[in-house]
């Protein structure tokens, strides 16, 4: 009798599940609460018995990882699973109609984002003598702050900034901290970051109600959509280049003026919106 061959234990993930795990990690680690951006195959692991409720072993995370085309590597800016018809038909035509409707309902539209900012200086090119390379001292660390910003049509900034990773806790506090200063209906837009997700974001979502705060969700992959990403571009390469603080009290100061100087500057709105590719 021809043996038969052994069929395996079933699949823990479906194909369509595991096509999610790339946007999952696109966020980054610190929006699962992880300290520093980089990915590992047990941080990996615990995101996808979060998220998906199945439990790896690290080598299984490998595997998958391999599988879905993600290796260890230098972080790249740009993910190549980026729908490029669907971010060119959101800045085209969702976004006009979703600006069209905030009008329409009285509600201040808000850009929400998250970025981090280091005690290592982003550093940036700089004139020196020749010959004689200009040094900056550092201090050897990846402490750093957290930082949850949202960006007005009108040029309003609000932030809130922790020294530990950013929580859904924090996302409410936020949004308690922005309804406050805007004193009126909002039209949130932000990405399917899981600190946006969490429950108690939802919890707080439908005890304001739809009326109080509406929430519009980015296509996957697209950073760049978001104008407060190039917010945080300009504070690191022009507003904070080259900068070593002490310690995160004189960093938190540091973000608080470059904030300041970049409220002053009315001509800079527009340019966030224009290097999102969105008409004002």
């Amino acid at each position: 009798m021809q043996a038969r061959p052994h069929p395996g234990a079933p699949a823990k993930l479906t194909p369509s599940q595991k096509r999610l795990i790339p946007d999952f990690l696109w966020h980054g680690p610190e929006a699962y609460g992880f300290r520093g951006e980089v990915w590992t195959c047990p941080r990996v692991a615990r995101v996808l018995e979060e998220e998906l409720s199945v439990r790896y072993s690290r080598s299984q995370v490998a595997r998958i990882l391999k599988a879905l085309g993600w290796t260890p590597q230098i972080p790249i800016t740009r993910a190549i699973q980026r729908d490029e018809a669907a971010i060119e038909q959101w800045a085209g035509r969702d976004w006009p109609l979703l600006k069209r409707r905030a009008l329409d309902e009285g509600r201040t539209l808000v850009f929400v984002d998250e970025s981090g900012f280091y005690l290592l200086p982003g550093k940036v090119r700089t004139y020196g003598p020749e010959g004689l390379t200009p040094v900056i001292y550092e201090w050897q660390t990846r402490d750093h702050l957290s930082v949850m910003g949202g960006l007005t049509l009108d040029g309003r900034i609000l932030t809130l900034v922790r020294q530990q990773a950013l929580t859904g806790l924090d996302t409410v506090a936020f949004l308690e901290h922005m309804g406050r200063e805007i004193g009126g209906p909002v039209q949130v837009v932000w990405d399917r970051s899981p600190i946006h997700r969490r429950a108690e974001v939802g919890e707080f979502q439908e005890a304001v109600g739809e009326e109080a705060l509406a929430v519009e969700f980015l296509p996957a992959y697209a950073p760049d959509l978001n104008p407060v990403e190039w917010l945080w571009r300009h504070l690191k390469q022009e507003e904070m280049k080259n900068l070593t603080g002490l310690d995160l009290e004189e960093l938190h100061e540091e973000l608080h003026l470059a904030l300041g100087r970049i409220r002053r500057k009315a001509r800079l709105l527009p340019t966030f919106f224009k290097g999102a590719g969105l008409a004002m």
